[in-house]
């Protein structure tokens, strides 16, 4: 039996104690495939299986991250890590049957623990959302236990003239936002962010890897989806931060894409068109300052509906995840049962140049078993459809597929 790299490594730090281990890397196959998207069955009896859960986070943490005596990550960086806190409890079903509205937090665990196992001490959880509900479904227990900190997103606008405890980027080529600013410590030298997403529908369509990265952004620049409001509304205090020409330049990409014919743009739904240009575009600026060294979709049970308390929870047993965040997020669109090209965010960040393609036949897809990657089609996976309410159609109901099919020779912004 040959062994890979990666066995060899942690056999060697296993064999010989007080082995120096000053870096950790990605799984050579991995990493020499920025670009490929994996996805990986896992065997999870059910939803409140939490030791099985557990274990599916640290099987994979051990197989995907791997000790490295040559220069990688120094096991002396922070540990950003940016799962979806998610939690929603409705007076009418059941706690447990809301629980796909966020990221898994014993896979959470179990990734945070094969983590830890090579010799990472330093983590920073961080989340704009919901403060007050990170602890009903443990966060708060989870972090604590295991020395994670925690942030505090509640600012003060005097807090944005001092800087405290936030990280300010410039955007380049800016749209909505000149200036991004970030918690702390994100985006600062000497750390390394790991995206922990989850697998559910939105008002986005899905909400998924790049969409995750949003609640890393300071309260209430994170409020992407509030349409002009968040825009030309915003408080005084907050205007040298938005973009020169804001208006003409949104109108003028929303215009363009309309008369291109793309689909949706007649929607008449609440978080309508122009609503949804503007987050693309916020998203597109938030993107283009950040730098993820790894993003998982956690679908061990995905959820379709609103995001929130509408919806329900699928047994799926997927957990897909790459370097390319962009690329990661179209698997996760055409397995949930979506067209990618529908969706606009994704040709936007091509004409913005934040990513490659929109087309998921583009991707290079491996199932990724036992720590060995196997190449794959998307079609050798099975679909499921998790129907969403984005820009919804005349005589379309609430939650619908946008499946509707997409010309991508044709259209190749």
């Amino acid at each position: 039996m040959q062994l890979s790299r990666r066995d060899l490594l942690r056999g060697l730090a296993a064999a010989t104690p007080g082995l120096p281990r000053d870096y950790f890397s990605l799984d050579p196959f991995i990493e020499a495939h920025p670009k490929a998207v994996f996805v990986c069955r896992t065997r999870v009896p059910s939803k409140t299986d939490a030791a099985a859960k557990l274990q599916a986070g640290l099987k994979l943490a051990r197989e995907i991250f791997v000790p490295s005596a040559a220069p990688g990550i120094p096991i002396s960086h922070r540990i950003v890590l940016k799962p979806n806190p998610t939690v929603v409890r409705s007076r009418n079903r059941p706690e447990v049957e809301t629980w796909g509205a966020g990221t898994d937090p014993q896979f959470y665990e179990g990734l945070l623990m094969g983590l830890k196992e090579l010799g990472l001490r330093k983590f920073h959880f961080v989340e704009a959302n919901a403060y007050h509900q990170w602890a009903l479904r443990g966060w708060v227990d989870i972090n604590d236990r295991h020395g994670v900190e925690m942030i505090e997103p509640e600012r003060r606008a005097r807090n944005f003239r001092d800087g405290y405890q936030m990280t300010w980027s410039k955007v380049p080529g800016a749209v909505v936002y000149a200036r991004i600013p970030h918690y702390a410590p994100v985006n600062e030298p000497n750390t390394w962010l790991l995206n922990i997403a989850k697998w559910k529908a939105h008002g986005m369509c899905l909400t998924q890897a790049v969409k995750n990265e949003q609640g890393l952004v300071v309260m209430p620049f994170v409020r992407f989806c509030a349409g002009w409001s968040m825009v030309t509304g915003v408080s005084d205090w907050m205007k040298p931060d938005i973009a020169p020409q804001v208006e003409e330049r949104v109108n003028r990409y929303f215009e363009n894409h309309r008369r291109l014919g793309y689909s949706r743009y007649d929607s008449r739904a609440q978080l309508g068109p122009i609503a949804q240009e503007i987050w693309a575009h916020k998203t597109c600026d938030n993107q283009s300052v950040l730098k993820t060294g790894l993003s998982i979709i956690e679908g061990i049970y995905g959820r379709d509906g609103d995001g929130f308390g509408v919806g329900d929870d699928y047994l799926t047993n997927l957990v897909m995840f790459g370097q390319d965040k962009w690329r990661l997020d179209l698997v996760g669109l055409w397995l949930g049962g979506h067209e990618p090209g529908n969706v606009h965010l994704y040709r936007i960040a091509k004409e913005r140049g934040l990513s490659d393609t929109f087309n998921p036949w583009d991707v290079a897809v491996y199932e990724w078993i036992d720590g060995a990657a196997v190449p794959r089609k998307l079609t050798d996976f099975q679909r499921t459809p998790l129907k969403t309410y984005y820009l919804q159609k005349d005589g379309e109901p609430y939650l619908h597929l946008v499946n509707e099919p997409f010309d991508y020779d044709r259209h190749k912004t």
